[in-house]
């Protein structure tokens, strides 16, 4: 699980998140959902997560913004 987070510290910073044991397992499944792969898929998960932030106008930060409103943060 979350195999990818430590490559993407910037985005949580961004979005303000701060992640905890108790909430890494929620926010791991909303980024999941976010790319539209199934969960405790971690490497296909990283794939289109970097996918989706090269296709995205601001990248990161937009990608954050999506994280934010889908934790509802």
């Amino acid at each position: 699980m979350s195999c990818y987070f430590r490559h993407i510290k910037d985005i949580f910073e961004f979005a303000g998140i701060d992640i905890t044991p108790k909430n890494k397992k929620d926010i791991d499944r909303a980024i999941h959902e976010l790319v539209e792969v199934e969960y405790k898929q971690c490497s296909p998960t990283w794939k289109a997560l970097k996918a989706e932030i090269a296709s995205q106008e601001g990248g990161r930060q937009a990608f954050a913004k999506k994280l934010k409103a889908k934790l509802n943060i």
